[in-house]
């Protein structure tokens, strides 16, 4: 026969599985319902991080008024989303419908390739190959090629469905962005709070370390990826390449996922020199040699400003988030590398100042 005691006990450890399950169900119900949202979520979180140096600015060139700043803020930040996407879909129609209607009516040409390209190494000859065959006989070239097209185009069309949709969900997160800026008291406070709950001790300086952390990586890898994408933007405009707003997001998303922009570059700089004088050919190849090399000189100064964690650490953190989670995962992962190191580093710290017992 049981004891009081251990009936007591029994009953007190039933009453709090029952409430921790229901916690567990409401959390979990929670989750789900939210779900459909986090993406637009978390990026309007990284958003509102990432551009509040410029929105503390105007509010105080607006006399303080929140409210304002983040509805200028957030027009302003539309725009600059929306009129660039609809400047390179307008851009890349006129350049398909002006490729249709030169290959239905039989103008389309193709220039010989340079000698030179057959001296690349490994894909040299190959290359030189089909795009002499190319210049000759177009149609021969393409109905050889049928299988590849076709599944370039599937891709094409598949990566526009889902560009379509991260452009809507993308404009979703700026105006949560305004929302979270003109209540960024409120949302600082939640913020410094769970912290502080969570790490008593070093709350307030987590929270921080987080904010200069998703402002470096916007300064350092997407800051960096818009300047080289403008750049050779520019440039493309100048040596007149056609469709130059498909090649610069094609320079601006190799930016953002840390590859080489002259995987781009390199191919438009060969036609230019097969199209175009020798002499804009040698400005344009130098202007985009110096611009796809830029990003050696531009993310260390700009990926560690701001932030005493090693610029190594926020590097791999987002090279290693990206790799995860895709483009949310460089601030994410940046963040939670940062946040581990200043914790491991707290740790030693502590450790080493603890009298042996």
């Amino acid at each position: 026969m049981p004891s009081a005691e251990d009936r007591a006990f029994l009953r007190r450890a039933l009453e709090s599985s029952i409430r921790i399950g229901l916690v567990l169900v409401l959390v979990v119900w929670c989750f789900l319902i939210a779900r459909p949202f986090l993406s637009p979520i978390v990026w309007g979180i990284i958003l509102a991080i990432a551009i509040q140096p410029i929105y503390a600015a105007l509010c105080r060139v607006m006399g303080g008024h929140r409210p304002l700043a983040a509805a200028i803020l957030v027009v302003g930040a539309l725009l600059v989303l929306i009129v660039p996407s609809v400047l390179l879909t307008a851009n890349l129609v006129e350049s398909t419908t002006q490729l249709a209607e030169k290959m239905k009516a039989g103008t389309l040409e193709i220039p010989l390739p340079p000698a030179s390209v057959a001296d690349w190494p490994i894909v040299g000859d190959r290359f030189h190959t089909y795009w002499a065959e190319a210049s000759r006989n177009l149609d021969a070239t393409l109905d050889s090629l049928h299988p590849q097209l076709m599944a370039v185009g599937h891709w094409v069309l598949e990566t526009g469905a889902s560009g379509g949709l991260g452009l809507v969900v993308f404009a979703l997160s700026i105006v949560l962005a305004g929302v979270l800026l003109a209540s960024g008291e409120s949302a600082a406070d939640t913020a410094r709070r769970v912290a502080e709950r969570l790490v008593p001790e070093r709350g307030a300086e987590l929270i921080a370390l987080a904010r200069d952390t998703v402002q470096s990586v916007t300064r350092g890898i997407l800051g960096t990826a818009l300047i080289q994408s403008f750049l050779a933007g520019l440039g493309m405009l100048a040596a007149g390449v056609p469709a130059f707003g498909l090649w610069t997001l094609l320079v601006l998303l190799l930016g953002v996922v840390q590859l080489p922009t002259l995987l781009v570059l390199v191919p438009i700089i060969v036609w230019v020199f097969a199209s175009s004088s020798t002499g804009v050919a040698i400005l344009f190849a130098i202007w985009t040699t110096t611009v796809g090399l830029s990003d050696n000189v531009l993310k260390p100064l700009l990926l560690g400003r701001g932030s005493d964690v090693p610029t190594v650490v926020i590097f791999i953190g987002a090279i290693g988030g990206f790799m995860r989670a895709g483009i949310i995962g460089l601030f994410v992962g940046s963040v939670v590398l940062a946040v581990g190191h200043s914790l491991f580093k707290w740790w030693l710290e502590n450790a080493s100042e603890s009298p042996p017992s």
